[in-house]
């Protein structure tokens, strides 16, 4: 397998400033940079002398035990368990519970986390262990309910530039958490039934079906088989699971919610404190920091709604009912399970519940963290490390050969395709059919004009009617020079599908790889081989992208 780095757009300004250093302001928002070898050790200092600030490892241990014993059972699983609950740190990411994973970034999120813990442990010689935050408790169901793959070919020769989407229909009724929305068995079974259609057959097919039917088995939401996915992919390697929504890890959350509420005023002078130091910096915050948010959800009747904050109560935007600060505290230390984190709260949560070394994190993520650094604070907390995720591009042998047999570079498709596409086109166009068409247009209206002037001169409204008509017969011209490229480019239809292929598989839709593509789709081509190979390739504390040839 070979490894090539290249550099893809960060699309956060902000997020490019903390990665290469390049703000020095932008850093302090953080407090710590994964580059500073020294960080990590103040980190861990950190966290060993301020236990108090989080749950205990005991309870937390317990906790993932639990878990884990249904959805992620290895034994690596349980070594790491052991772990923490004798004070080993964490390094963690997270996701929202996509179908068979989601798309490819969250695979790229585990192989990272699981990178960076390993390097930290060998850094500080201590255990480190990783760990996957599944964000049970969101509720964008459109979100995370589907899966795109490549879709087989209709003939069964060459391949397919086809993108399916398989997605599974939220239940009626409200708009709960994903953790909660209960699904039936069927729906796993259609689902799978789907898969098996759009995929093509390889030898790997069986026995992934197989695979992926047993890890839907007592899966009651999209959480549950988002565990037992993750755990065939990465539960070898330790990976400890929790899910945010867990009613045992709401219990532990208890304390750190009562806070939220106790101090929800101070809390949310940080987050605008934050923004505006932003703004300073002459950068876009990455999340509206909205005066008299409470920022946390509440279950109501089931569903999941924003709190706000209106003369000294806590109401949700669609109802009319609202809680006093008493009430809610209440609700915090004997309910939890009724409560939820929003964008802003959930990093502090997060570290209240783990002992976090380093979190890992995607380039939207880390801008919205440079808005939490001083909410830290107001609880007498530290942000912990931040570590850019490591991103991949997964290059095919047929894909490779077909960018060389059309001379498309990586750049060239991510960029630049349908102008490519076209050009390769009219350097076959042995008619000069756009020259063709861009001489008869020229012509014809230096014939119609005359008749325009003349119609002009005999009544002045009859401009206007044949501007029209010029128009009407030009958009006929313009239909015809279409059809006829179609028809031409119909004499490329196999070299274009190689060509389209190539682009539908590197940068499908119009974007990365990996904000597209399901992992199934190249389990289906390779077994799971290729999950393991992303571990062997390079890591770097302060992220990049990689193009692997497989």
């Amino acid at each position: 397998m070979k490894f090539e780095c290249i550099q893809l757009p960060f699309g956060q300004p902000i997020t490019e400033a903390y990665i290469n250093r390049s703000h020095s302001g932008v850093e302090a928002l953080f407090g710590s940079h994964a580059a500073e070898g020294a960080h990590w050790g103040k980190r861990l200092n950190w966290l060993n002398s301020h236990a108090d600030k989080r749950t205990s490892a005991e309870g937390l241990a317990d906790a993932l035990t639990q878990y884990n014993a249904v959805k992620n059972d290895h034994p690596a699983v349980h070594s790491s368990i052991d772990a923490i609950r004798a004070g080993a740190p964490v390094v963690v990411t997270g996701q929202q519970a996509g179908l068979w994973t989601g798309p490819l970034l969250v695979i790229h999120k585990a192989v990272t986390v699981i990178s960076a813990a390993r390097e930290s442990a060998d850094k500080l010689g201590t255990a480190v262990v990783p760990v996957f935050w599944i964000a049970g408790e969101d509720h964008d169901w459109d979100e995370a309910n589907h899966a795109f793959v490549r879709s087989a070919s209709v003939d069964g020769e060459g391949e397919s530039t086809k993108l399916s989407r398989i997605a599974i229909k939220r239940p009626s009724g409200v708009r709960s958490s994903v953790s909660r929305t209960k699904l039936e068995p069927d729906v796993w079974a259609e689902a799978l039934q789907r898969l098996s259609q759009e995929l093509p057959d390889t030898e790997f097919k069986p026995d992934m079906l197989q695979q992926l039917e047993q890890a839907a088995e007592g899966a009651e939401s999209l959480s549950d088989l988002f565990a037992a996915s993750m755990s065939l992919l990465f539960g070898k390697y330790g990976l400890v699971l929790l899910d945010a929504d867990d009613p045992v890890i709401r219990a532990l959350e208890a304390p750190m919610f009562e806070q939220m509420i106790a101090r929800n005023d101070e809390l949310e002078a940080a987050y605008a404190s934050a923004a505006n130091a932003v703004q300073e910096l002459g950068f876009k915050p990455a999340a509206d920091v909205t005066p008299g948010s409470a920022n946390l959800f509440m279950f109501d009747e089931g569903e999941r709604v924003l709190l706000h904050k209106e003369e000294g109560r806590f109401k949700s935007r669609k109802k009319a009912n609202s809680l006093s600060a008493a009430e809610m505290l209440d609700m915090a230390k004997n309910e939890p399970q009724l409560l939820s984190n929003n964008v802003l709260t959930r990093p502090i949560m997060q570290d209240y519940l783990l002992p976090v070394l380093a979190v890992v994190l995607g380039p939207g993520e880390i801008a919205y963290w440079s808005l939490t650094g001083r909410a830290f604070h107001v609880l007498g907390m530290e942000m912990p490390i931040v570590v850019p995720r490591m991103s991949y591009t997964l290059v095919e042998g047929t894909t490779e050969k077909y960018m060389a047999k059309f001379n498309l570079s990586f750049d060239d498709i991510a960029h630049r395709y349908a102008d490519r596409r076209e050009a390769w086109l009219k350097e076959r166009d042995e008619l000069g059919i756009e020259a063709r068409f861009a001489e008869v247009k020229a012509q014809f209206r230096a014939i119609y004009q005359p008749v325009m002037d003349m119609a002009a001169g005999v009544q002045r409204g009859l401009l206007d009617l044949s501007e029209k008509n010029l128009q009407r017969i030009e958009r006929e011209l313009a239909y015809m020079e279409a059809r006829t490229k179609d028809a031409h480019a119909h004499r490329f239809d196999t070299a274009l599908s190689q060509m389209d292929w190539a682009a539908l598989s590197i940068w499908p839709e119009g974007k990365p790889q990996e904000r597209v593509l399901n992992m199934t789709d190249f389990w289906n081509r390779y077994g799971l081989s290729w999950v393991d190979k992303l571990l062997e390739a390079p890591f770097s504390s302060q992220g990049g992208h990689f193009i692997i040839r497989l």
